[in-house]
Order: C-alpha cells, then sequence, then structure tokens
C-alpha cells in the first residue's frame, strides 16, 4: 500500500532539517508547531504534490515528533500511517494508532498528536469547501455546524477500494500528462467516497422529502404573502436547519429564502395589476399592502422583473 502513495518523483527535502521541512509544511499543508528531542541528528523527509484543490504529502521527520495546533481553519486532514505509530489526544480522548489505521482531523478540531521516530504517515489535505460542494451533489442535508466525521478509529483494510483511490490519485498527481479538469473530477470523486465511507454528521435526506419540504414551503408562502415572512418561520414549517433551508431554496428555485419571498410578492402584484376585476386603487396601495415601505425600491425591482415600472402595467389594463 504505502508504495503507491506518493513516489520519489514528488520528493522536496529528504535526509534534511526537520524544521525546514516543518516549514514547509506549514505553508503547504496546514499551521501547526513541531517539538522534537533536544538531543539526535535527526533528519527529516518530504514528498508533496498539489491536485486541483487537493494536497498530497507523504512525510516523516526522522525522530519523535509532537505537532499540535489550536485548529486547521477550513480544513480537513485525513492521514494513514504508513510506518510506526501515533499517539492522538482530542476533546479528552485518546486513541493510539498502528500502520494500517488512519485518522481523520475536522477544521475545528485541535490537534495534539505524538509520532514515534520511525514514523512515517501520508496526509490528503481537503477544503471544507470541496466536501461541502460534494455533499449537495448527492442532495444531502449540509449540517448547521458544518461536516464533522466521527473521531472513530479507521482500518484501511475495510477501505481498501478508498485508499486504492488514493494511490490511483497519487499515481496521476505524479504523471506529466495530468490534464486540470482531470485533477478536478478526481478531486470530486475523493470527497463523495470519503462522506459515504466514514462516520459524519450529515443528514441523507432522500430527494423526494426534500422536494415535499420545499412544497410545503411554497404552500406556506403562497397563503402569507401579506405577511413579513421571516427565515425563522420557514425554518419551523420545513423543520430543517438553516443552512438547510438555504440549501432547499437554492436547489429548487435558485435564491435564497428571501429573495423567494420578494419575487413570489412582486408576482402577486404584478398578476393584480394586470386583472381589470381586481380592487386595486392605485400602485401605492397594493405596494405596502405586501410590506414594500420604499415605494422607489419597489418600483425599481418590479421594473427590473417585468420590464415595465407597475404604474405602466396599472394604466395599461385600466
Amino acid at each position: 500500500m504505502s508504495s503507491q502513495l506518493l513516489s520519489e518523483r514528488s520528493r522536496v527535502f529528504q535526509h534534511a532539517d526537520p524544521y525546514a521541512v516543518s516549514d514547509y509544511v506549514n505553508q503547504h499543508v496546514g499551521g501547526h508547531s513541531l517539538r522534537l528531542p533536544r538531543s539526535g541528528d535527526l533528519q527529516a523527509s518530504i514528498n508533496h504534490r498539489k491536485f486541483a484543490s487537493l494536497d498530497l504529502c507523504r512525510l516523516s521527520y526522522g525522530g519523535r515528533a509532537r505537532i499540535t495546533s489550536p485548529a486547521l481553519g477550513t480544513l480537513y486532514h485525513l492521514q494513514i500511517l504508513l510506518k510506526g505509530h501515533c499517539h492522538s489526544s482530542c476533546r479528552g480522548d485518546e486513541h493510539h494508532y498502528v500502520p494500517g489505521e488512519l485518522l481523520l482531523i475536522n477544521p475545528d478540531d485541535p490537534v495534539d498528536l505524538t509520532y514515534s521516530a520511525d514514523c512515517e504517515k501520508f496526509i490528503l489535505k481537503l477544503p471544507a469547501n470541496l466536501l461541502e460542494q460534494a455533499c449537495l451533489e448527492q442532495r444531502w442535508q449540509l449540517p448547521e455546524g458544518g461536516i464533522r466525521f466521527t473521531s472513530a478509529r479507521h482500518a484501511t483494510g475495510a477501505l481498501a477500494g478508498f485508499i486504492g483511490l488514493i494511490g490511483l490519485v497519487c499515481d496521476e498527481a505524479e504523471s506529466t500528462q495530468s490534464l486540470p479538469q482531470v485533477q478536478e473530477h478526481y478531486g470530486r470523486i475523493v470527497a463523495s467516497k470519503l462522506l459515504s465511507l466514514l462516520g459524519n454528521n450529515i443528514d441523507r435526506c432522500e430527494p423526494g422529502l426534500q422536494t415535499h419540504s420545499f412544497e410545503q414551503l411554497v404552500a406556506y408562502i403562497d397563503v402569507n404573502l401579506h405577511q413579513d415572512i421571516g427565515v425563522s418561520q420557514l425554518m419551523t414549517v420545513a423543520r430543517v436547519s438553516e443552512r438547510s433551508l438555504y440549501t432547499l431554496f437554492e436547489r429548487h428555485a435558485g435564491l435564497s429564502p428571501k429573495g423567494y419571498v420578494r419575487q413570489r410578492k412582486l408576482e402577486r402584484i404584478h398578476a393584480a395589476l394586470q386583472d381589470p376585476s381586481s380592487p386595486v386603487r392605485n400602485v401605492t396601495e397594493i405596494a405596502l399592502d405586501y410590506g414594500f415601505l420604499h415605494l422607489g425600491r419597489f418600483a425599481e425591482s418590479y421594473r427590473q422583473r417585468f420590464g415595465e415600472l407597475p404604474s405602466v402595467t396599472f394604466k395599461r389594463h385600466r
């Protein structure tokens, strides 16, 4: 397995000063602090490739090393232990990893990892937006506080297909003929497989249920168009988080919740102004009736939507 994950062609440092390697890691892989024994001639090595929005890294410090970081910000780190062992401490949970196991660090997880002197690891760095996009493509609901993976230990033997995929990604990254669009495609596959295989907090709601929720929202909005409909009301109606609510409207209407409500109000006013039998006496009255208090902005929004001012529509049909 280890031979598949970045070859000598990706070598950046070999038998180098560990702190020089640490500086390189800080620039390309993730911010951290490195602590090493005070004595000994330590020699570190690192292989690294940038691959679309992913970073691939194979790393050893040549001595017992402790890595700490308050958090990774907007990055996920998947680490596969190739040699030696690793002790992890996070939020009171202690884990001891051996070759053939992997760990995944969430963006807001504090990092406290101690590696044995003979440890060699492979790191896959993924940006949060890549996983979020993969979640949306699968039509899953994004969690309110972001995607979080469970802290369970994972054996690579049970994830043989995924490790094979990472090997293919490494081969493609080292190819002189790798195309950007191919790299992006691989990146999306890696993110989707990771979400499918490892435990996380994503709500895998069926698309049919999501459509039903959106239909409920549309019905509620149409009945209450004269009211000031807020995001919190819509969250209550659909029984979803704010993030999931925005995802529903973006997927089904291509608008934010407020943007959709505003559009429906304009459409209702437009229909009334076109109807000679409607009891509308003037444009100001109906605009205020639907909650448009700034008449100049209302007129401009109406013109952008229907190609003419509301007064023109009203006069033509009267």
